[in-house]
């Protein structure tokens, strides 16, 4: 199967070839949590790299629910103009645009001055580091309630703006995906205990979201294949989990994997020196994907063009490219016309990992800002000025933030 031979959807819809654009972590919102212009001048560069599918990064339901201090918000219509500007430029060349919809639970940064919505009251473990998080507060039926419709109505606000799907985040230890862990979901309700009970949040926020918006508005779920925490969600949890999504209108499932506790989709795998390094889901993301009747996308740590052959050969529908998208937005364009680019960062060494995974995303979000404002990237770039640069625009960004809360 050639990368640049079209994917027929279960909805009827086209994606124009295998490869998407995964999501990251922008930070670019301007100071109403609306998209900026910097924003959109970023996604003009990726809509310029010609990837069939581009997804962006966190949007939130909820402004009190943040995943970082320059989010974009989508909760109401106040804002609806400016959405409508970013989905025309994404799909200006052809590209389908999704929404990444997401919660983080517990994953809040204690200094955004919000309360961190969990299952349970089972704070993040994350060493010297983990006082940097609000510490969980378990939900309410009623804000459980309140989260699922925020979803739906978040979705049915994309598709009116003019976006062509949205993707549900139940990954990387946000809100769905600590309802799918036994280890942050403690709850003897309906909500709790078996896998069943644990996945109820997923299956019923799928639900809403497919009931708010038309049939050939694309629905796509984002799912770790494992959380890579000893008693957590494992792969035998996903194998289930995707049967339970197997009867729902899906139109696309992205398996990656980890969380803030241990970030593996960050990986290890940087120095290409072997296939199997460079896409680290694709074993287990090949077994997973048999037992899909969706078409099924692996993110994590590709590069290459010959991986991403791998991973169609493999039987995955779709390979998804963040990083390297981040230090060559026209990657795909370039392998189209048989140019054998193969961008990277050098890899981070530092022995303390928490502090090592920040710094990766720093370097990232410094090749992200870069092109925001029209410029090339630097993958040069030193891993502690990307971090300390990173750092006082987050202190800036949370200062604004906690502001507007004010009000």
């Amino acid at each position: 199967m050639s990368p640049f031979h079209a994917l027929n959807l279960p909805n009827g819809q086209t994606i124009g070839n295998r490869i998407a654009k995964a999501a990251m972590e922008e930070n670019l919102a301007d100071t109403e949590q609306a998209p900026s212009q910097a924003l959109m001048q970023l996604y003009r560069a990726w809509a310029d790299g010609e990837a069939g599918l581009l997804l962006t990064g966190n949007v939130m339901i909820d402004r009190r629910a943040m995943t970082g201090p320059g989010g974009v918000v989508l909760e109401d219509e106040r804002h609806l103009e400016r959405f409508r500007q970013w989905a025309a430029i994404g799909r200006a060349k052809g590209a389908q645009f999704w929404v990444q919809l997401n919660h983080p639970g517990r994953q809040t940064m204690a200094n955004l001055g919000q309360p961190a919505w969990a299952p349970s009251a089972v704070a993040l473990e994350m060493g010297q580091f983990s006082k940097m998080f609000a510490q969980p507060t378990p939900m309410s039926e009623d804000d459980i309630q309140d989260v699922i419709q925020r979803f739906a109505t978040s979705a049915a606000l994309a598709q009116k703006a003019g976006f062509t799907g949205v993707e549900i985040h139940a990954a990387h230890g946000y809100l769905i995906s600590q309802f799918l862990s036994p280890l942050s979901n403690r709850r003897t309700d309906r909500w709790g205990g078996s896998l069943e009970n644990r996945a109820r949040l997923l299956i019923e926020v799928v639900n809403a979201v497919r009931a708010a918006v038309t049939a050939d508005f694309c629905v796509a779920v984002k799912l770790n294949s494992a959380d890579f925490q000893r008693g957590g969600f494992d792969a035998d949890d996903a194998r289930q989990v995707i049967d339970m999504l197997n009867p729902l209108a899906i139109d696309l499932l992205e398996l990656s994997g980890g969380s803030y506790e241990a970030p593996a989709m960050q990986g290890e795998a940087r120095d290409g020196r072997t296939l199997a390094r460079e896409a680290y889901f694709l074993e287990m993301a090949g077994e997973l994907a048999s037992r899909a009747k969706m078409p099924v996308m692996v993110t994590g740590g590709i590069r290459r063009l010959p991986v991403v052959e791998q991973v169609l050969v493999s039987g995955i529908a779709m390979a998804g490219i963040g990083t390297a998208l981040a230090v060559e937005p026209l990657l795909v364009k370039l392998w189209h016309e048989g140019h054998d680019s193969h961008p990277q960062l050098p890899p981070i060494t530092w022995k303390r990992k928490p502090l090592a995974a920040l710094a990766n995303m720093a370097v990232v979000r410094f090749q992200i800002q870069r092109l925001s404002r029209g410029h090339r990237p630097k993958p040069s770039v030193s891993a502690l000025w990307a971090l300390i640069l990173d750092q006082v625009y987050i202190a800036k960004r949370t200062r604004q933030y906690r502001a507007a809360m004010s009000k």
